[in-house]
């Protein structure tokens, strides 16, 4: 039922779908459907569970890998594999971590791409020895942010994602991480 509704969210959007066009195109009764999920938003929150465990697994590869040398290349697969499922996983471009339906549909506590900058601050900090303190808690969740709605604009501006305003969003983003985690403390900078 999750890869059916995938595939739905890319034709119809998440506006157009429905129990009953779930239950068709994944041959079964509508009464199946309910069995499991009251309604199209608990689908989708299911399936952007599942999407989410899929980046944090691709990203546990990427950071158990001998490739990433330095904390900045973590940053780095963290938004290629991003793009990736964007262009690969289907719902993703739609859903990408369940903002469309809910900003805290991942945790009701805390944003879904807070959620994304806490699971980020726990590989970097594992991998790379990175200090875990609310400061790069704070600094990854503004990155993750800023990451998002350049990712979003790419691929609204081409089907497989605008390439430079992808290299901008990363050369952004890696820029500012730089200075946030391995420029001057806060305070001692000239202003």
């Amino acid at each position: 039922m999750l890869d059916a509704c995938a595939e739905l969210v890319d034709e119809v959007g998440y506006e157009g779908l429905t129990t009953t066009l779930l239950a068709e195109r994944a041959e079964v009764a509508i009464g199946s459907v309910y069995q499991f999920f009251p309604d199209k938003r608990a689908i989708v929150q299911a399936l952007t569970l599942r999407t989410m465990e899929s980046y944090l697994q691709r990203l546990d590869e990427r950071f158990a890998s001998d490739d990433l040398t330095h904390w900045w290349d973590g940053v780095d697969a963290s938004i290629d594999e991003y793009i990736s499922m964007h262009r690969t996983v289907p719902g993703f471009r739609t859903l990408h971590f369940g903002d469309v339906v809910d900003l805290h549909l991942l945790d009701e506590q805390r944003d879904n791409n807070g959620v994304i900058a806490d699971q980020l601050a726990r590989l970097l900090t594992e991998r790379f020895g990175l200090t875990d303190v609310p400061e790069l808690r704070f600094h990854l969740e503004v990155a993750v942010e800023t990451a998002d709605a350049l990712i979003k604009l790419a691929f609204r501006r081409t089907q497989e994602g605008d390439d430079r305003v992808l290299a901008e969003a990363k050369a952004l983003i890696r820029e500012y991480l730089h200075r946030q985690v391995d420029g001057e403390p806060e305070g001692t900078r000239a202003s």
